[in-house]
């Protein structure tokens, strides 16, 4: 068995083919069928049935992701290790993140370490919920994650977790007549509201549900799960957007009008990680 053979192995359980595996990894498919039987061998099992052209993980293969994972985790950490004996002068750092803390705090943090570190590549995983960014970390899909959530509870559990900030929520529109008067704006008084909404799990939705509750003859016009999506849809006038602070600057350069909303709802955000030792970059990436 060699690390060669794990990371081909992971390729197939990540992109679910020996095809597309060999895509990602830049090799022939032939190299990734040939490292896969020889892995096989050395450990006497089937990893995967093959039936025609898919591939489905044995009870074997699936006990074996979580212990080459850290194989190759081990690896990349002991490179980067050495490489930072003399400084932060290559690497890459990996981080899933909720789009809303993406925006902020992430880009801000993401821009103070390249300003010191120039030469470390940041790649910035997409994931729309808490658990997602969770179950990155455990995976070692990514190193760091950066989330949003009301509560920081028991999901945490064997994690690192750096409190960071807490965001309130704000209401976005495209005119101040499509909201009504006041900085600091209730539930009750967005009645026949047309909301523009995240997908369940979300912080942007269960407040944006609140006021579904609360506000008589509000109802949804968009559900969207691409939250770039979002300012466009409110500059077009499609309806009204619950959404984090984080976004406040950036809506009103955009054009959009931005109130507060009235709520003690609030996104704890936090930097989580694995307990252990830390690759270079990463940790010269915490608070």
């Amino acid at each position: 068995m060699d690390v060669r053979q794990l990371q081909y192995f992971l390729a197939i359980v990540d992109h679910g083919s020996v095809h597309r595996a060999a895509q990602e990894l830049f090799v022939a498919q032939p190299s990734v069928s040939q490292a896969l039987r020889a892995l096989e061998r050395d450990l006497g099992t089937e990893l995967f049935h093959r039936t025609g052209r898919s591939l489905v993980l044995t009870p074997a293969g699936e006990r074996l992701i979580d212990p080459a994972r850290e194989v190759l985790r081990g690896v990349e950490l002991a490179r980067a290790t050495v490489e930072a004996v003399h400084g932060l002068r290559a690497g890459r750092l990996v981080i899933s993140s909720m789009p809303s803390q993406a925006v902020s705090p992430l880009a801000a943090m993401i821009s103070r370490f390249r300003a010191e570190y120039p030469l470390v590549e940041v790649a910035v995983r997409a994931a729309a919920t808490p658990p997602e960014v969770i179950a990155a970390v455990r995976a070692g899909t990514a190193e760091l994650g950066m989330l949003g959530a009301p509560h920081l509870g028991p999901e945490l559990a064997g994690l690192a977790v750096h409190r960071l900030e807490t965001q309130a929520f704000v209401l976005v529109a495209a005119t101040e007549a499509d909201l009504p008067a006041g900085e600091r704006v209730p539930a009750e008084a967005l009645a026949g509201q047309r909301l523009i909404v995240g997908q369940p799990g979300t912080g942007m939705r269960r407040v944006a549900d609140d006021i579904l509750r609360r506000a008589r003859g509000s109802r949804i016009a968009v559900e969207i799960e691409h939250r770039e999506a979002v300012l466009p849809l409110v500059l077009a006038r499609v309806g009204v957007a619950v959404l984090s602070e984080s976004w406040r600057e950036m809506a009103r350069a955009a054009g959009a009008v931005v109130r507060d909303l009235a709520s003690d709802e609030v996104l704890r955000v936090c930097l989580v990680h694995r307990d252990g030792r830390l690759s270079p970059a990463a940790a010269a990436f915490l608070p």
